[in-house]
C-alpha cells in the first residue's frame, strides 16, 4: 500500500513537470509595438490639439473673471458702488469661479473620454494581433515585457517581430 502510494505521488510529480515543460511561453513589448503605430501619434497629436483648445478656453475664462474681480475692486475702492450691490456683483462672481471650476472638471473628463475613444480601437487591433499570434505559434502565455512582470526572458521566446508583422509594420 505504501509503495502504491509512493509510485503514485512520483507519477503525478513526473506529470506536472512534464505539462510545465510542453508549455510554450512568449513576452512582447507593448510599448515599443505602440510607438511604431502612426495612428498612436496621430491620436496623441489630436488629444493634445483638443486639450490646448480647452485649456485656452479655460484660460480665457479666468481673464474674464480676473478682470471682473478688479473692475469690482475699482469700483469698490472709488465708492461707485453700495455695499448692498457690492455683496450681489461678488455672489455673482463666485457662482462664475464655480462655473469655471466645473468646465476644468468636464474638460478634464472630456480628455479622458477622447483619449478612450481613439486609443481603445488601437488596443484592441495590438491585442486581437497578440491574440492571433499566440494562437497561430501554440504559445500558452505571452507576458508584456514593458509592464515590468517578466523576471527573465530568453530573446528566442521575444514575438514582438511576429506581431509587428501581423500589424503591417
Amino acid at each position: 500500500m505504501k509503495n502504491l502510494l509512493i509510485l503514485f505521488t512520483l507519477f503525478c510529480s513526473m506529470s506536472i513537470s512534464t505539462n510545465l515543460l510542453a508549455q510554450n511561453f512568449g513576452y512582447v513589448d507593448s510599448q515599443e509595438i505602440i510607438e511604431l503605430i502612426p495612428e498612436v501619434k496621430e491620436a496623441n497629436s489630436n488629444i493634445e490639439t483638443f486639450k490646448t483648445q480647452l485649456q485656452k478656453r479655460g484660460q480665457e475664462m479666468l481673464k474674464a473673471l480676473q478682470a471682473k474681480y478688479q473692475d469690482l475692486e475699482r469700483r469698490e475702492g472709488q465708492g461707485e458702488i453700495a455695499p448692498k450691490q457690492l455683496e450681489i456683483e461678488v455672489q455673482k462672481l463666485k457662482t462664475e469661479e464655480n462655473q469655471i471650476l466645473a468646465f476644468e472638471q468636464e474638460s478634464q473628463q472630456k480628455i479622458v473620454k477622447k483619449s478612450e475613444d481613439l486609443l481603445s480601437p488601437i488596443r484592441d487591433r495590438i491585442q486581437n494581433a497578440i491574440n492571433d499570434v499566440a494562437a497561430e505559434n501554440a504559445y500558452d502565455y505571452v507576458f508584456d515585457y514593458s509592464t515590468g512582470f517578466v523576471l527573465y526572458a530568453n530573446q528566442s521566446t521575444n514575438i514582438n517581430n511576429l506581431v509587428k508583422a501581423k500589424l503591417g509594420l
